[in-house]
C-alpha cells in the first residue's frame, strides 16, 4: 500500500488537488470494473440515465466495497484524518460526441454540510484526458471560501454555476487519469468540465468522503447516510447506513437527491 507522500500532502493543501498516484486497480481489474458497470446499467429504468445511478453504494456491495478500497482509504486518510465516514457516490459519463457541460462551480455550494471538510475521490473506469472532456480545477481556488453562483446555463448538467468574473479561468488545470486511476479534489475547489468531442466514452465514479466532525443538515437531505470508514465516530452528528449484502441492488430513494458534479 501506498501513503501520500509529505510532499503531496502539503500540495493537496495548497493546491485543493492532487494527482500523479499510482492506479488502483490494473488492466484486469479495470475490465471487472466496466463488467460491474455494465450490470448496474441493466438495473436502470427506462426514464433513467447512468447519471442517476447515485448513492448505490448504500444497496450495492459491489459499490460499497469500492468505496472502502484500502488503498484509496489511506490516501483519504492522509488528507482527512483518522476519523473519516463515506457518505456520497454517483457516476458521472459523458458519451461520445457529448455536448453536455459541467460549469465551474464548488461541490460545497449545493452540499449542507458543516463545517467544510470533505475529500471527493474521482476514480476513471476509461483513460480520461482533455480530448474527450476531463475535469478542469482551478488550483488554489478552494482557500477563497464560499463564490456566488448564479442559474446555469441550458447546456449544463448543474443547477448552479458560478458568476463571471469571480476566477482566472487561464489558470486551469486539466486532470488526465488513467483507467483505474484517481484523483482527488478538496470539496471547495472550482472545478468543472468542457464537452467530449471524441469517439471515446468518459466514465468516472466520484467517491465522496468527510471527516467525523462534519454534520450533515438532514432537513435538506434526509437520506443523508453516513458510514464509518476510519478511526472512530465520537460526534455522531449522522445516522449511520448498514453496509449492503447484494452484490448488486438500486436503492428505494428518489434519484434526484444530490448535485452532479
Amino acid at each position: 500500500m501506498s501513503r501520500l507522500t509529505r510532499e503531496q500532502q502539503e500540495s493537496y493543501k495548497s493546491e485543493g488537488y492532487l494527482i500523479g498516484m499510482p492506479a488502483i486497480f490494473n488492466e484486469k481489474e479495470v475490465e471487472q470494473l466496466r463488467a460491474g458497470y455494465k450490470r448496474t446499467l441493466d438495473m436502470l429504468n427506462e426514464d433513467e440515465t447512468p447519471s442517476d445511478i447515485i448513492g448505490w453504494h448504500q444497496t450495492s456491495r459491489w459499490q460499497y466495497d469500492i468505496c472502502s478500497h484500502p488503498q484509496i482509504l489511506d490516501y483519504v486518510e492522509d488528507l482527512l484524518g483518522p476519523d473519516f465516514y463515506l457518505w456520497g457516490s454517483e457516476f458521472i459519463t459523458k458519451s461520445p460526441r457529448s455536448g453536455k457541460v459541467v460549469p465551474w462551480h464548488q461541490d460545497s455550494y449545493y452540499w449542507p454540510l458543516s463545517p467544510h471538510h470533505s475529500v471527493t475521490v474521482w476514480l476513471a473506469f476509461t483513460d480520461v484526458d482533455e480530448g474527450n472532456g476531463a475535469m478542469k480545477v482551478i488550483p488554489g481556488s478552494h482557500k477563497g471560501g464560499l463564490v456566488q453562483h448564479k442559474i446555469a446555463d441550458e447546456a449544463s448538467i448543474l443547477s448552479f454555476q458560478l458568476e463571471d468574473g469571480t476566477f482566472r479561468e487561464d489558470s486551469a488545470v486539466t486532470l488526465s487519469i488513467p483507467a483505474g486511476g484517481i484523483s482527488l479534489h478538496d470539496d471547495a475547489i472550482i472545478h468543472g468540465s468542457p464537452a467530449n468531442p471524441s469517439d471515446r466514452w468518459r466514465i468516472g465514479y466520484v467517491i465522496r468522503y468527510s471527516s467525523t466532525d462534519v454534520k450533515c443538515d438532514l432537513e435538506k437531505n434526509p437520506k443523508f447516510k453516513a458510514y464509518l470508514m476510519r478511526g472512530e465516530d465520537r460526534y455522531r452528528h449522522n445516522p449511520q447506513g448498514d453496509i449492503p449484502t447484494d452484490d448488486f441492488a438500486r436503492p428505494e430513494f428518489s434519484k434526484r437527491i444530490r448535485k452532479r458534479s
